[in-house]
């Protein structure tokens, strides 16, 4: 790990690198991520603030960093199964150590999550009254107190799930190496947790519900979601949303048990990730 922090030049220049490379040729390069990201979060905030007859002004910041973070969480996942195969033949050839492979993937996701912080920026000056003031979601919802100085917590819940993300693609990563049916079934499952993670759709929505009735069985699943709370603690302080510290302890235990099995990971196989590749 330390050897690796060490050679941070290495997987930072490869980071930025496969950016450059992604938009090679390009007129206007990595805008297209803040293209991309503006124009879903536009389309996606606009219809479904009038499906579920919300007030754009506050729906459309939530589903922006909802996406954004979001779009970090699962890049981490999906690319970090991929960590150790797109870096065959560094591997084979390069005395370094793995978890560079592990940095130059995140670093690169934390790149393009620079650039869609852009967007947020953008819908915050347009929204910025609907914002700061108390405000619902839904009505006779839970009533939030407003953008504020607890925006910075962002900051701290940023770092946790970057953290995270280190831990998932290197752990994930060592099982796809080995087992290569891993990939296509994480993408799987990755599809199935965007329907159930509340990004497009707010758990205010299920609030009051009877015990044992749908939405109160909905409410339960949801929080039993991991991508939920890590969601929750970056974006609730972004859009001024009451935020609990439940999810905090959530991400708390999540961090130290993930962490633990990926360096029992790396310690018993990482000598063996050479020959899988």
């Amino acid at each position: 790990m330390k050897a690796a922090i060490d050679q941070r030049e290495l997987w930072g220049h490869l980071g930025w690198q496969d950016v450059k490379q992604r938009y090679r040729r390009s007129t206007i390069g990595p805008l297209w991520i803040t293209i991309s990201m503006a124009v879903t979060a536009a389309a996606l905030g606009g219809l479904y603030s009038q499906l579920f007859d919300q007030p754009i002004g506050t729906f459309m910041p939530y589903v922006t960093v909802g996406f954004m973070i979001w779009y970090f969480i699962s890049a981490c996942v999906l690319e970090g199964t991929e960590t150790f195969i797109a870096n065959e033949g560094l591997i084979r050839f390069l005395p370094a150590p793995l978890m560079i492979y592990v940095f130059r993937t995140v670093w690169r996701q934390v790149l393009f999550f620079a650039h869609n912080l852009v967007v947020y920026v953008i819908v915050l000056a347009i929204f910025f009254p609907e914002l700061t003031r108390p405000y619902q979601m839904v009505h006779n919802g839970v009533m939030h107190p407003g953008l504020g100085w607890s925006a910075l917590f962002a900051i701290p819940a940023f770092v946790l799930i970057v953290i995270n993300g280190l831990w998932v693609t290197l752990l994930f990563g060592i099982i796809a190496t080995r087992f290569r049916d891993i990939p296509p079934v994480v993408s799987s499952f990755m599809q199935l947790f965007f329907t159930m993670t509340p990004i497009i759709w707010t758990t205010d929505l299920l609030k009051g519900g009877r015990a044992g009735s749908p939405r109160s069985i909905v409410d339960f699943v949801a929080k039993l979601n991991p991508f939920y709370h890590f969601i929750e603690i970056f974006r609730a302080p972004l859009v001024g949303q009451v935020q609990s510290w439940t999810h905090w302890a959530v991400c708390g235990v999540i961090t130290v048990v993930g962490w633990a099995l990926a360096l029992i990971a790396l310690r018993n196989y990482r000598s063996r990730v050479a020959y899988w590749v």
